[in-house]
């Protein structure tokens, strides 16, 4: 699979996975597990987010023959709730909040072209922008995580966190703004970082 691969060829692999096809399940591996790991690096931070992401792998070898795609996500928001589940609670362990910018609501319309927000949107894969996105509030950073890192749309978003769409278009909407602000202050070596080129463009419109 590829970062183009589609829902339905994705759904087709989690039935072989189902089925016990071991290459389907590899494939799924490949195909979800980097969004996973940066979406739980926003969430804890980089030490404890790969033992996270491998419990989580764990239980979805354990679980996958039972579970049904009910269109919230699909697979992807099937496993960015398990990894939740697992930080919330290596979280609660460690008696420690999340990473400084995480909770909360998603979706809105990406920014117009060659807006600063879009363009740390593009470079999300990169472990610098995960680091600036956690450090919005919380509320925002995780909204801003799965809907980008994760490529989960309002409603999966809106499903993994237990919120309504409607907030999570508020907090990302809020998230992008503030990451655009952001990075406008940014010294130009403290930019590069991040893997975004700053061009000076406007703050994202809020939508309906």
């Amino acid at each position: 699979m590829t970062a183009g691969q589609t829902a339905a060829d994705l759904s087709a692999a989690v039935r072989a996975a189902r089925g016990g096809d071991e290459a389907a399940f590899r494939l799924l591996y490949r195909e979800v597990q980097p969004g996973l790991l940066r979406y739980l690096r926003g969430l804890v931070g980089g030490e404890d987010a790969e033992d996270l992401a491998s419990e989580t792998w764990l239980q979805i070898a354990r679980d996958i023959r039972t579970f049904r795609d009910d269109g919230a996500g699909g697979f992807r928001g099937w496993a960015a709730t398990i990894g939740r589940h697992r930080a919330l609670d290596h979280i609660r362990r460690m008696q420690r909040r999340p990473a400084p910018g995480l909770s909360a609501e998603v979706l809105v319309d990406l920014p117009d072209r060659n807006d600063t927000a879009e363009q740390a949107i593009t470079h999300a894969a990169t472990n610098a922008t995960v680091e600036l996105i956690a450090t919005l509030p919380k509320d925002q950073a995780e909204a801003v995580l799965l809907r980008v890192v994760m490529g989960l749309d309002a409603q999966a978003v809106a499903a993994v966190m237990g919120k309504r769409p409607g907030a999570v278009r508020t907090a990302v909407w809020r998230g992008l703004r503030k990451l655009g602000e952001r990075l406008e202050e940014m010294p130009g070596r403290e930019v590069a970082a991040t893997g975004v080129t700053r061009t000076g463009g406007s703050t994202p419109r809020k939508t309906s």
